[in-house]
């Protein structure tokens, strides 16, 4: 196959750059008007979004994925960066995995500032110092406010497992969790997303 040319590459990264803040100011919106969907079909595509999401984001290469991921960390954990509250993690390593969607990033804190590694540089032989993991929903609702992060470590759908040091930093630092950080375009999107989502979750729940 033959290379495809860096100035077509770097074209089409910055239509799909324009493309994607198109979309994601009026994205929210969408949602809001989601809302009015019947249930079952609000619920279908809720239950669908692991499914389509998984397999598309296994082939994003680990350069992309630290390209979206470090900066949106980096904004939502400003302040908490300029305090120095990620120092627990210098020369550590945190593997955060979002279990519904199989997604597995690595993360440290070098030179007052996150860092990433690639899957490849973690096994059992060499693990991660502390892990933390829950499902795309509770992380989701946990970003936009509609649930307490304390509530779901007790039900066990929020799990810290690893070095019970480094465990209750990290808890500590989830609680803190600030999407006000964010791009407001990016906060507006998350905020209706969870809102739709804790809609239809308590919809559901008075059903059954």
């Amino acid at each position: 196959m033959l290379p495809i040319p860096s100035a077509i590459t770097a074209k089409a990264s910055d239509i799909t750059s324009h493309l994607g803040l198109g979309l994601s100011n009026k994205l929210p919106k969408l949602l809001g008007k989601a809302g009015l969907l019947p249930l079952n079909i609000r619920s279908g595509v809720i239950q669908a979004i692991p499914r389509l999401v998984s397999p598309a984001f296994s082939l994003l290469p680990f350069s992309t994925q630290k390209k979206l991921l470090l900066p949106a960390l980096t904004s939502v954990f400003k302040e908490a960066l300029v305090d120095g509250e990620f120092d627990f993690l210098q020369d550590k390593w945190l593997r955060i995995s979002i279990t519904d969607l199989d997604i597995n990033w690595w993360l440290s804190y070098d030179k007052d500032q996150l860092i990433m590694a690639p899957a490849q540089d973690f096994s059992e032989e060499n693990p991660e110092d502390v892990s933390f993991s829950a499902s795309g929903d509770d992380l989701l609702l946990i970003a936009g406010r509609k649930q307490d992060p304390d509530t779901l470590f007790f039900q066990r759908r929020l799990k810290i497992e690893g070095d019970t040091e480094l465990g209750l930093e990290l808890k500590n630092l989830i609680d803190a969790i600030d999407i006000d950080q964010l791009p407001s375009a990016v906060h507006d999107l998350v905020a209706a997303a969870a809102e739709l989502l804790q809609q239809t979750k308590t919809e559901l729940a008075a059903k059954n």
